[in-house]
């Protein structure tokens, strides 16, 4: 995979975990990790943040991060209200490029969505994916809602000239509704990329040993696991939608 861009259709949809999925299922092939958060928000001082947490979950993992700020918000404003150096894309590719000399596997994780600001010259996760060619992991929920988002967030990997990896849905209830059923066929179309996994609820508060057992079976194969989108489909999507994400 060497450098993978993970990115969200906006907050609180699981990316962490995702990230953490994959790293744990990468370590499990032999593979070499490392996480970097370019710009970690909402945690100040000596706080562990997402990357802290990725290592938590996955495993040996070297964690990095490039700035943090205290306050919930977008990069760029957050970076303004504390007084803060902003992070710019140039940064975040010169250091995601010297770890993956190191590393086999480099996952960056952004802060909330593709076009999130992180400096005053509205600068992108998805320009520091550009700068370095780096494929991206689209983490999105499965609910309600979540095919607009979707399709934005690929409309704006296109503009960019970026490939989309997959889509992980990033928590799958045990028993899921009639619109999350339905979105395991509507998402690969929304995305015009594959799903790749599927998380489940609450993964993130597993013990850290279970977390790294189960992982790979969220996964597929892209990624290391064993999941099987087509099995996964037949088990949740309804008629005539199991036939559909079945071939997607």
């Amino acid at each position: 995979m060497a450098i993978v861009v993970v990115t969200g259709t906006g907050t609180e949809v699981g990316k962490t975990v995702a990230t953490a999925a994959v790293a744990a299922a990468s370590l499990a092939q032999g593979l070499s990790v490392a996480v970097l958060k370019p710009a970690q928000t909402g945690v100040s001082g000596g706080a562990p943040g997402d990357a802290a947490e990725v290592a938590r979950l996955a495993g040996e993992v070297t964690a990095a991060e490039l700035a943090r700020y205290p306050e919930p918000l977008a990069p760029a404003t957050a970076a303004l209200r504390a007084g803060l150096e902003t992070v710019g894309p140039e940064e975040i590719a010169e250091a995601a490029a010297k770890l993956a000399a190191v590393h086999d596997v480099v996952l960056i994780e952004g802060a909330g969505g593709l076009l999130v600001r992180y400096d005053a010259q509205g600068s992108t996760l998805a320009d520091a994916a550009a700068l370095l060619r780096a494929r991206v992991l689209l983490v999105a929920p499965a609910g309600l809602g979540t095919l607009n988002v979707t399709a934005l967030t690929a409309q704006a990997l296109q503009a960019h000239k970026l490939s989309c990896l997959g889509v992980i849905i990033g928590s799958w209830r045990a028993e899921p509704e009639l619109a999350e059923r339905c979105n395991l066929a509507d998402l690969p179309e929304a995305a015009g990329a594959p799903l790749l996994g599927a998380l489940p609820e609450a993964a993130g508060a597993l013990s850290p040993e279970t977390f790294r057992v189960a992982a790979p079976d969220w996964l597929a194969p892209q990624l290391g696991g064993t999941w099987d989108a087509a099995a996964f489909a037949r088990a949740y999507a309804p008629a005539p939608f199991a036939a559909v994400a079945a071939d997607a």
